[in-house]
């Protein structure tokens, strides 16, 4: 604090929030020995007379002292100014705001409030997209026209697009904004350099004991590339994404692995190259045997007929089944062992079973318990079909739509379900 000389305003310098320790020593340490010249002068920034607006032009003045927040004749301190700046700097409509307090000659004391306004977006050109279609861009992208733009909204919009393009496969694609200026407004050219899809040069698996690299990787849709032209081996997160989370695991659960999952899955991107391998560290589990089979809550079906569509009977693959798995170098598991598939095949044709009976409304639920068994605690399985049969449907009416060129007469005689029968499935489907 301190005089600009006579008949002129005392002004004291509160800098903007990104300095606030020096807005805390400003507003806080009024009774400090750096401050003792001009005491009044301290004391009245604390309690301003008014509050005045500088360097608006697009936002009005009432707008900026109702974000602020701060009324004139009520004493201030370093959070309310604080505050006030961080809350204007939030609205993303400035590029630079300082708290000013000029003292008259007469003692009266504005809390001049400067702000620098960001320019407002006047438009935006995409140039080069191919791969990934403007209006998918666009949509991403998601900035309006007439908004203020910030640096922080461009390295949004930057990654946005390159998030874009990595779904797409394109790892290698660069992303660059051109913005040009005037006055007020500015406009935005996105362009991009699409650049050649990435490729998986291999596979690498941690963790696996029961399984092959190979055999893993036979399971994905994501496939290194190969020495023939159809091998290309381009990488999709898509793909990429259902390997993870349904065909691997499916893989080890049809071999009892029912509670195997993927710890860590990495993609290391030769840019130089264009070429990715892709890591992936697994946990697999115990394998789980078979053990007991109870079905319950079933009236229609007898416990006996329940079982017959239990798949784990016992039995081992046919002979057939053995030459296909010799020639394809498949490993099949024990018959005892747990097999998820199956299982969820099962009951659905349980669940059909019912339908073809009419009862379309019951609910099958498959319960797998897990537990230890016998002295070597050996990891098994208990399966539960629980059944709510509810009321068989009745076919109330039959419509027919969309049939232009033939009667309903003659659709009707090919039919073999007909009003007034219980509801089943395999007739329906054979009409």
């Amino acid at each position: 604090a301190g005089s600009n000389g006579p008949g002129r305003p005392t002004r004291v310098y509160i800098p903007p929030m990104l300095r606030p320790s020096f807005v805390v020593l400003a507003l806080a340490l009024v009774s400090a020995p750096a401050l003792a010249q001009e005491p009044a002068a301290g004391g009245r920034c604390t309690t301003p007379d008014s509050i005045a607006i500088r360097g608006n032009t697009r936002i009005s003045d009432a707008t900026i002292r109702s974000d602020a927040g701060l009324t004139a004749g009520v004493a201030l301190n370093y959070r309310a100014i604080q505050r006030a700046i961080q809350t204007l700097f939030a609205t993303g409509e400035y590029a630079d705001v300082q708290a000013l307090c000029d003292i008259a000659p007469n003692g009266r004391a504005t809390l001049a409030l400067v702000v620098r306004e960001r320019p407002v977006l006047e438009s935006i050109d995409l140039v080069g997209f191919k791969t990934v279609s403007k209006k998918s861009a666009t949509d991403s992208i998601d900035l309006p026209i007439g908004r203020a733009v910030d640096p922080g909204t461009v390295a949004k919009l930057v990654a946005r697009v390159d998030s874009l393009y990595e779904k797409a496969g394109y790892y290698l694609a660069r992303v660059t904004v051109d913005t040009t200026t005037d006055g007020d407004k500015v406009k935005l050219v996105v362009r991009v350099d699409e650049g050649s899809r990435l490729a998986v040069s291999g596979v690498r698996i941690d963790g696996n004991r029961r399984m092959s690299d190979k055999e893993i990787a036979r399971a994905m849709k994501t496939q290194p590339e190969g020495f023939l032209w159809f091998k290309r081996g381009e990488f999709d997160e898509d793909k990429f994404a259902g390997d993870l989370g349904e065909r691997i695991p499916a893989l080890y659960a049809k071999q009892g692995f029912i509670d195997f999952q993927v710890l860590r899955d990495t993609v290391i991107i030769d840019r130089r190259h264009g070429k990715a391998l892709v890591e992936l560290t697994v946990e697999e589990g115990p394998q789980y045997h078979v053990g007991s089979f109870d079905p319950s809550g079933n009236k229609r079906f007898s416990s006996e007929e329940i079982r017959q569509f239990y798949p784990f009977t016992g039995e081992g693959p046919s002979l057939t089944q053995r030459a296909r798995d010799l020639v394809t170098r498949t490993h099949r598991a024990p018959v005892d062992v747990f097999d998820r598939a199956k299982w969820e095949d099962a009951t659905q044709k349980l669940r059909t079973a019912y339908s073809n009976e009419g009862y379309i409304y019951a609910q099958i639920r498959p319960v797998v318990e897990r537990r230890m068994t016998g002295t070597d605690s050996i990891p098994t399985v208990d399966l539960r079909w629980e059944i709510e049969e509810s009321r068989p449907a009745i076919v109330n009416r039959i419509e027919i739509a969309g049939n232009d060129f033939t009667s309903d007469a003659c659709i009707r005689d090919q039919l073999v379900i007909l009003p007034g029968d219980v509801f089943n499935q395999d007739r329906l489907i054979r009409s």
